[in-house]
């Protein structure tokens, strides 16, 4: 039976193998997986005529109903696997112990498994994978291997004379050994994805696949089988196009060229750097990229050339090609929308479609923009804000009720009252000039075009038209008139002088 991987791993087999065009070793690698994985997930999407780029509106149960459709046929049977390292504990400790009576006792407990010559063979296969150290033969262009320094550069404040330990980057090509190093004040994940950047400048190309250690910036969870990545490292990998390949945890000679990277850097740069005093961290930059220079071009003992030859020679031209645009830092975090269809940032809120209250979202923030993705879909961008408890809603999100509430301004309120009438105008123009608080105003306005829905905008013009002429300018005025008919009787042309106006007085004509 086919191992299950999630999504997120489906999309990334499908990328690196139909995009990035990498090998179906390489894939497995990367992802974590089978061969067979591989292939069966390449063949399931040429089956189903997916290609990459996927459609921006495929979420992952689309995606997983056209590879994983229902099938009625049965699972094909698959025998239990034995437990070597328990086989292997046993055969040690009891010295008159077989093969075939483990065996034996083995299909006692699983009548459906394997034979005793396939039983003999998987086991010798697996005992001949155990303590072995084997020479890396490492292709042009196909590793680069990352790692810190253990030692810290010391850079002097020159305000407060406090001495300060900045970290020390390291990045070594696999086949020429050509060899990238940097200061910076943290090993946080904007240091080292800003590192990676550079490195990747300065060898002018990316390599098919980065082998990190397990620091926290770039794994999340350390795992041999299944790590788990950094989600802003993994996207960095997505936009140059390789794949991120940990080391596993505790095992350096993973990446062997990493540790002697580390090793030279801090014997020939930190060592040859140690009577000098910096000030800042450019200044230590500076003089590191002096010393690397020194160190690529310096010959190699027992090979022909040097670092920057191999380099140009082995690596260079199997890097893999720079984006037009390098990739700009961005932070990830997870927020569940509130019942105000917004989630927060940074102090700072942003809507989202109010169909997704309650639903957790990933989002996505630069320096400038702000995205919020459900299920691998981007259903919101802001533009990114620094006002603190400031809000940014974009009125598509908003319920249509919502937007028509909000959509009503004291502009067009005019504009409506124009329409109108002369009477209604000149009611909203005075209500609107004597109000304090424009939020007074605009409560009076809405209640006249709930009004003009209930009794028509032509017996509002008159009632309008009534109030001003009793000096009587007030929602409940108007209100009045219209419910007790009194806009339906003429006006006297003869009453009497009406007092100043004032909204709690009705006027005369209210008790008619």
């Amino acid at each position: 039976m086919q191992e299950r991987v999630t999504m997120r791993k489906i999309r990334e087999i499908l990328r690196l193998s139909l995009a990035c065009k990498q090998s179906r070793k390489l894939v497995a690698r990367s992802c974590n997986v089978g061969k067979t994985t591989v292939t069966d997930t390449i063949a399931r999407a040429t089956a189903a005529g997916i290609s990459w780029p996927l459609p921006e509106d495929m979420d992952d149960e689309a995606l997983e109903r056209l590879l994983y459709p229902p099938s009625p046929n049965a699972t094909l049977r698959k025998s239990i696997l034995p437990a070597w390292n328990h086989v292997r504990h046993e055969l040690v400790t009891h010295d008159n112990l077989t093969l075939m009576l483990l065996w034996q006792e083995y299909k006692e407990r699983n009548p459906d498994g394997y034979q005793y010559s396939q039983y003999c063979l998987l086991y010798r296969h697996w005992r001949k994978r155990l303590d072995l150290s084997m020479r890396q033969e490492h292709r042009a262009g196909e590793k680069m291997f990352i790692d810190y320094c253990g030692q810290t550069l010391p850079v002097v404040d020159p305000m407060s004379w406090e001495i300060h330990g900045a970290q020390v980057f390291v990045a070594v090509l696999g086949a020429s050994s050509y060899t990238y190093s940097e200061a910076t004040w943290t090993q946080q994940l904007h240091d080292w994805i800003n590192s990676h950047v550079r490195a990747f400048i300065f060898f002018k190309g990316v390599t098919q696949v980065l082998v990190p250690d397990n620091i926290k910036s770039g794994v999340t969870k350390p795992c041999y089988f299944d790590p788990v990545l950094n989600v802003t490292y993994a996207e960095m990998a997505a936009h140059y196009k390789t794949a991120i390949i940990p080391a596993r945890p505790g095992k350096a000679k993973d990446k062997a060229k990493a540790e002697a990277g580390v090793k030279i850097a801090q014997s020939f740069i930190l060592a040859g750097l140690r009577h000098r005093t910096f000030f800042s961290l450019a200044e230590a930059n500076v003089a590191i990229r002096e010393r690397l220079e020194i160190l690529n071009n310096r010959p190699f003992r027992k090979m022909p050339g040097s670092r920057k030859q191999r380099y140009e020679e082995v690596d260079r031209p199997a890097l893999i090609t720079l984006p037009a645009q390098h990739y700009q830092f961005a932070d990830w975090e997870k927020e569940r929308v509130g019942r105000d269809y917004h989630i927060e940032v940074t102090h700072h809120y942003y809507s989202v479609p109010y169909k997704l209250v309650g639903e957790q979202v990933d989002v996505r923030y630069t320096s400038t923009t702000v995205e919020c993705f459900h299920k691998s879909i981007r259903v919101a961008s802001h533009a990114r804000s620094n006002v603190i408890g400031g809000r940014t809603t974009n009125p598509e999100h908003m319920p249509r009720a919502h937007r028509e509430y909000a959509e009503w301004t004291a502009e067009r309120f005019i504009s409506w009252s124009g329409e109108i009438g002369k009477s209604c105008a000149k009611v909203v123009d005075d209500i609107l000039s004597q109000r304090i608080h424009p939020e007074q105003a605009l409560r009076f306005c809405k209640g006249l075009r709930s009004l003009s829905r209930r009794f028509g905008c032509d017996r509002l013009e008159v009632a309008c038209t009534r109030a001003l002429h009793i000096k009587g300018v007030s929602y409940r005025s108007i209100k009045s008139i219209l419910e007790h008919n009194l806009d339906k009787k003429p006006l006297e042309s003869n009453q009497a002088p009406s007092p100043e106006p004032h909204e709690n007085l009705r006027g005369g004509d209210y008790y008619n």
